[in-house]
């Protein structure tokens, strides 16, 4: 419990502010996470010098955990980017000072990748000097390989030692950059999550109607012609449309009318085989869509559907009531385009409303 404690009060202290306006908070936890790593490194590093007997390698070691310590304590008394830079600079020493005294086995060189993906990730904008900084990063690399071709390094280390510090240096390098990358990218990962999801709402909104959650007429247009453009089986389409709800509005009111409109919704959802498109054509209206059935087979769907329908029974407040709906029914000829043959099938509707209403034209 005690060590939970204490590794929290520890991540506390790392995120903990400067304090300054505009400064990133995200910025200054790498920094001091960068520092804390260099310290780790530059202590392992000083292991290795005392296991390999060399005490000028060692002190150089010890020197840069105590001067990453100084930085690190700056990291809370100064503004975050003057802290970045301080950092920037002394990496930039402490490379080429290993690199002079080690040589180029060691690959403490790869850090300068580290400095430029912290500072391209890095909140503050001017992309010419970050540009800038890239090239001299690049340049002082080059200049470091020629210079180990052309010199000897201080302290020669043997090939188990130098393999030791490849294997720490792969691994502080590889530590440092996922950690950049993973601070930096959180929220774009999670803004890119939430703008998709908004888009996915903003979809689902602009397809469904809201009060039944039906698609709505836009989204069944669309539907439409694309599937007649080049229908793969028979399609029947049928719109149909509740008797008298004029009359139920009038007689029981609009939120009992809207009950009456979400049940039907919910009615064609349970009972009309999967992959029906179901939709609200406008009002009491209904556009039934079945892309793989011929007219006699959504003909016995509607049967079924007209029986449920009849079965529910609303309650009014004063009195409970029933309701029917009138279909119209036709099936694709393969020819006929879309204004055609939703014409048709208003006709049929028409038809049976004009002849009794609760039945199906087909």
């Amino acid at each position: 419990m005690k060590e939970t404690n204490f590794l929290h009060k520890m991540y506390q202290n790392i995120c903990k502010d400067t304090g300054d306006q505009n400064e990133s908070s995200k910025l200054i936890v790498v920094v001091r996470l960068l520092i804390l790593t260099m310290i780790a490194y530059s202590l392992l590093s000083s292991g290795i010098c005392l296991f390999a007997s060399h005490i000028g390698g060692l002190a150089f070691c010890q020197i840069s955990a105590v001067l990453f310590l100084a930085i690190f304590v700056l990291s809370y008394r100064s503004r975050t980017f003057v802290s970045f830079c301080v950092l920037n600079v002394y990496i930039l020493i402490w490379i080429m000072f290993n690199v002079v005294m080690f040589g180029w086995n060691i690959g403490v060189q790869h850090f300068i990748i580290v400095l430029l993906i912290a500072c391209f990730f890095a909140k503050y904008k001017h992309a010419a000097i970050k540009i800038s900084y890239a090239i001299a990063l690049c340049i002082l690399r080059i200049f470091l390989f020629f210079y180990c071709q052309n010199n000897s390094p201080q302290i020669a280390l043997s090939a188990e030692v130098n393999n030791l510090f490849q294997i720490i240096n792969t691994l502080a390098i590889f530590w440092s950059i996922s950690l950049i990358a993973y601070i930096f990218s959180t929220d774009t990962q999670t803004l890119e999550s939430k703008l998709v999801e908004y888009n996915e709402q903003l979809k689902k909104q602009a397809s469904i109607d809201p009060l039944t959650g039906l698609y709505n007429r836009r989204r069944t247009l669309e539907y439409l012609e694309k599937l007649l453009k080049a229908p793969q089986h028979q399609i029947s389409i049928c719109l149909c449309d509740i008797d008298f709800f004029k009359r139920v509005n009038d007689t029981y009111g609009h939120d009992v009318g809207d009950i009456v409109l979400k049940k039907i919704a919910e009615t064609f959802r349970k009972e009309l085989p999967a992959g029906t498109f179901v939709s609200r054509w406008g009002g009491e209206e209904f556009l039934l869509i079945f892309p793989i059935s011929n007219g006699d087979e959504a003909q016995v769907f509607l049967g079924t559907l007209q029986r449920k329908i009849k079965e529910i029974v609303f309650d009014g407040g004063s009195e409970t009531f029933s309701i029917s709906l009138t279909f119209g029914l036709v099936e694709h000829d393969f020819h006929s385009d879309l204004t055609t043959i939703l014409k048709e099938a208003d006709e049929k509707l028409y038809y049976g409303k004009e002849h009794g209403r609760d039945q199906i034209v087909f």
